[in-house]
């Protein structure tokens, strides 16, 4: 684990000077910026023309952050990928990298550009902050020089990392976060162990990580559950994959879950499903875009609580499984039936009437769905499934997954595959499943890709129920479980050197999947 550090007495005196200033609330902003690419990637480009295109790219960011400064926000982050794309291999990356120092060197790039060597990028970066009073995240690329003789150092003799950096409303450096779960990345280099980075402000604490990182333990439980930070922010380049896991869905679902405010900028990019960002609380979305119309950025903004923990809005623990282990099971129909949802084989039953209460169960996993629908429609079927096991071709994640979901057809081999649009609303829900695992997260879409905030909750016994009458037409309601010590790659707090070999056979196997158009 690899924590940041600061000494006792520098930390106590910024510890005071935090309470002194301290705020109830705060303007955040994220922004969704839709990714000026570089027209070839085959071979290098010179620095000069990596620097024109990463500073064209500023320039659209620019105008949101003075946008959002003009707004009162104290914090923006924009997306991972947002200066220069994707699509590289190490050699063709290099001229975009920078050098980026640890934040202990106490360093505003704004007022002293040249000290750490050529770094233009950061040093716009930095007064972009400054020039603003607003504290700025990017997602730029570090280089590492390494010793050529160790085995680990890559041919060119740099490391190469994904990174996020952190400006505040002074310029300076106040965090740095190499990301850890690459996600078909080749030109970027995975850290030796997971990065734990937070950093301390008037209006609370941070956790930092990035896309992919998102559904692993580490970095990401453990910045909330023993960190304690009060807000993740999380710039990603997240491709939509319906039913479970487009990005306004599952990363609300995730701040609910863990009870965490969680701050998403997402690029945009309609022909790689690539839209989706968002603002959202422990209790429910602040504010959320999703957009695949048009190749348009999008500001959002947003006022958050610093310290959600003390708020009355803030959601009770939950016992995910409580009310399912102490119920008798409601009948199993005999019409079950196996279908996938991506590469998984999930257990379904039909919802044949207009209300009912029934039970599937895969394995140890038993989920349980009373419901009453409004008027059901004749063209539209919805059934319930249940998932337990390693997920995807990898089989190395393992999920609890208990969902209602809309078919995309009537014919019932259709069901799992993605749907947009929905006509059925129901009266009442009630989802629960007999879930192994803490970390469960409650998603619920509507149709057209929407969100429904304030018209569901989770009580403390683990059911997720509708409230306040009626629901919009329902794509899904799911609860998804994440049961990480199951995790045939888990070391909770860090990875080992002895485990990059099948971290380089991860990365191999997320690109095969990528190829057949299958997120995870």
């Amino acid at each position: 684990m690899i924590t940041s550090s600061f000494p006792t007495h520098v930390a106590v005196f910024a510890l005071i000077s935090l309470r002194v200033g301290a705020l109830d609330t705060f303007v955040a902003a994220v922004y969704e910026h839709a990714v000026i690419l570089p027209k070839k990637t085959e071979t290098p480009v010179s620095q000069d023309d990596a620097l024109l295109l990463m500073n064209k790219n500023i320039d659209i960011l620019e105008s949101a952050i003075k946008q959002a400064a003009g707004k009162n926000a104290r914090i923006i982050v924009t997306p991972e990928d947002a200066l220069y794309g994707w699509k590289f291999t190490r050699e063709t990356i290099f001229p975009y990298l920078e050098d980026i120092p640890d934040p202990q060197v106490n360093w505003i790039p704004c007022q002293d550009p040249h000290r750490f060597g050529h770094t233009p990028v950061q040093a716009r970066l930095s007064c972009l902050a400054k020039n603003n009073s607003i504290y700025v995240l990017a997602n730029i690329g570090d280089k590492k020089p390494c010793n050529s003789h160790d085995s680990t150092c890559p041919h060119n003799g740099y490391y190469q990392y994904n990174t996020n950096v952190v400006y505040d409303s002074e310029g300076k450096l106040v965090a740095r976060y190499h990301k850890y779960h690459l996600y078909s990345e080749p030109q970027f280099d995975v850290p030796e162990k997971p990065e734990l980075v937070t950093f301390n402000t008037t209006f609370g604490k941070f956790g930092i990580f990035t896309c992919f990182d998102i559904l692993f333990h580490d970095p990401a439980v453990t910045l909330v559950k023993d960190f304690h930070v009060d807000t993740i922010l999380f710039p990603t380049a997240w491709m939509n994959v319906l039913p479970l896991l487009t990005a306004i869905e599952f990363h609300s679902a995730w701040a609910m879950g863990m009870r965490v405010n969680l701050l998403v900028a997402n690029t945009h990019h309609v022909s790689l499903n690539m839209t989706g960002s968002g603002i959202y609380a422990p209790h429910s979305p602040k504010v959320y875009h999703y957009d695949m119309e048009t190749d348009l950025g999008k500001l959002l903004l947003s006022e958050v609580d610093s310290h959600p923990k003390t708020s009355s809005s803030y959601p009770t623990a939950v016992n995910w499984s409580a009310y399912a282990m102490a119920i008798r099971p409601f009948s199993v129909q005999k019409d079950t039936f196996r279908g996938f949802i991506s590469r998984d084989e999930f257990n379904f039953t039909e919802l044949f009437e207009n209300a009912g209460n029934i039970t599937i169960c895969q394995k140890e996993l038993c989920c349980h769905l009373s419901y009453r629908i409004l008027e059901k429609e004749a063209d539209e079927i919805y059934v319930l499934g249940a998932f337990t096991g390693f997920h995807g071709r990898r089989r190395r994640e393992y999920w609890q997954v208990c969902t209602m979901l809309k078919c995309k057809t009537t014919n019932l081999t259709t069901c799992g595959q993605p749907v947009e649009t929905a006509s059925t609303r129901f009266e009442m829900f009630s989802l629960s499943g007999t879930f192994g695992t803490e970390y469960v997260f409650p998603e619920i879409l509507l149709t057209e890709i929407h969100l429904s905030p304030g018209k569901f909750e989770v009580l403390k016994d683990g059911r997720l129920v509708n409230k306040n009458g009626l629901s919009g037409p329902i794509l899904t309601v799911s609860l998804f479980g994440r049961w990480y010590t199951k995790d045939t790659l888990y070391k909770s707090s860090g990875t080992s050197n002895s485990a990059i070999p099948y971290l380089l056979i991860f990365i191999v196997l997320m690109i095969a999947d990528l190829q057949n158009i299958v997120l995870l």
